[in-house]
Order: structure tokens, then C-alpha cells, then sequence
């Protein structure tokens, strides 16, 4: 076994492992559920990268990678930056394989390393000789890669590791938690637009019945004929109604 085989499953399974009295990874995942229940899930993704690369002591640089653009969530430090751009440019890297399918990556000296001879040498000489990263992935579905850096070769010990796959996890919890805010708020956006329209609806239907002595229907019907004929939304033809009281050329204008 070589230098960048991939680690087995048994040194990272346990969170146990990660848990030893030299570090205080208990208080700051204690600070991470407390961040996550916050409204901005961005900013529980950015407090996870930083605890990251604070309590892992090999880390010197971290981020995290959108599966979508394959660029950082966070606004990165001039060096990751520089090894994001790096690995777009070129096509391979430890967060492009996670991106691809590999749950964990790692690289003890990127020196050493040969699955990126484009990346590898580079990076090194950017000043980054380990490279650790995750998938973050959540029911089948990858959302984006936890990378972390080191300037030292032989960098992230098991220890490390299993660390690093709890503030992987978590990571990924914030992502999700931060698409599904998303969704739920277009969800109460468009509902509110949906309620605010059939309110000036109504509203113009009044005016109209009012106006033209005729029924409910009929005055919808005369609002989606007009619509129509003046290639506006029916929306924005019964606003025109209630500013003005009238139906006119008028309406198209914004």
C-alpha cells in the first residue's frame, strides 16, 4: 500500500476516535447545533469551516465546495482561492474527486502523489503538501466537498481524520438545511404574490360589475379578455383597474 491509497473505512467509522481530551470538538459541535438552528445556514456553513481547520491542528486552510459550480460557499483565503482556481483550471483535485464519487480523499504529500500530475506539483508549490477531503452528501445526492489543506507533509493523522468526517457531516446537515430554508421561503413568496393577485383580482371585479351593472363571471371574463387583447398579465390589468377604474392602452404601460 502506497503513500495516497485510500484509508480504510475503520479509522474514520468511529466518532469516538475523534473525541480525545486533547482537543474541545465536543464544545464546538455544541457552538455547530446551535449555529444550525440559526436563520442563516450560510453562516453555519463558514462557522464548520473554520472550527475545522481550528480544532484539526495539521489544517492550515479550508473550504467548502459547491457541487453545483464547483467553487467555494464561503469567501476564501487568497491561497484556497488560488488551489480552487487551480483545480477548475485543471480538471483534477482532491475536491474535484470528491465531487465525483469518493467519499474521502487524501493525500499524505502531494509531492508524492501522482493520480494529478497536474495538480499535485502545483499545489505543492502553492505551499500545500497534504490534502484531505469529503463528499457531503445527504440521500444519494452530493452537495458539495469539505477540503482541507496542509503545509506539512504527512499532515492529518486517523485522529484527524475521523474529526474531519464529523465536521464533514455537519457540513453537509448545513447545506441541506440551507436549500430547504430556500425552498421554503420561495414556497411562502410565491404564495403571498399568489394571494396579493387574486385580492386586486377581486378587487377589479368589484369595480367592474359595479361599473358595467353585470355579474362576477362576466366581469372575469371581461378582465381575461382584456388581458388578452393587451398582452399584459391579468394581474397587472386589474391593477390598472383599481388605480384608474378604467380599462385602457394605458394598461400596458409599466
Amino acid at each position: 500500500m502506497n503513500g495516497h491509497e485510500q484509508p480504510g473505512t475503520d479509522e474514520i467509522s468511529s466518532h469516538e476516535a475523534a473525541l480525545d481530551p486533547g482537543t474541545d470538538l465536543a464544545g464546538h459541535l455544541a457552538d455547530i447545533a446551535t449555529v444550525l438552528l440559526a436563520p442563516g445556514a450560510v453562516t453555519a456553513a463558514e462557522r464548520i469551516v473554520s472550527l475545522a481547520s481550528q480544532t484539526m491542528d495539521s489544517c492550515d486552510d479550508a473550504g467548502l465546495c459547491d457541487a453545483s459550480t464547483q467553487r467555494s460557499h464561503l469567501v476564501p483565503s487568497a491561497l484556497m482561492a488560488a488551489l480552487e482556481r487551480l483545480q477548475t483550471d485543471v480538471g483534477q483535485g482532491p475536491c474535484a474527486d470528491a465531487l465525483g464519487g469518493l467519499a474521502l480523499v487524501y493525500v499524505p504529500d502531494l509531492l508524492d502523489d501522482q493520480r494529478w500530475p497536474l495538480f499535485s506539483p502545483a499545489a505543492a508549490r502553492l505551499g500545500m503538501r497534504s490534502a484531505l477531503a469529503y463528499r457531503l452528501q445527504v440521500e444519494g445526492e452530493t452537495l458539495g466537498a469539505l477540503q482541507l489543506y496542509a503545509h506539512l507533509p504527512g499532515a492529518f493523522n486517523a485522529r484527524e481524520r475521523a474529526q474531519g468526517l464529523i465536521f464533514a457531516t455537519y457540513a453537509a446537515l448545513a447545506l441541506t438545511l440551507a436549500r430547504d430554508r430556500q425552498a421554503e421561503e420561495s414556497r411562502i413568496e410565491n404564495l403571498q404574490t399568489a394571494l396579493t393577485s387574486r385580492e386586486i383580482i377581486g378587487q377589479a371585479q368589484g369595480i367592474l360589475m359595479e361599473r358595467e351593472r353585470i355579474t362576477a363571471d362576466q366581469a372575469f371574463q371581461l378582465l381575461r379578455l382584456s388581458s388578452q387583447h393587451l398582452n399584459r398579465k391579468l394581474r397587472d390589468v386589474a391593477q390598472y383597474i383599481v388605480d384608474t377604474g378604467t380599462i385602457g392602452p394605458e394598461a400596458t404601460r409599466k
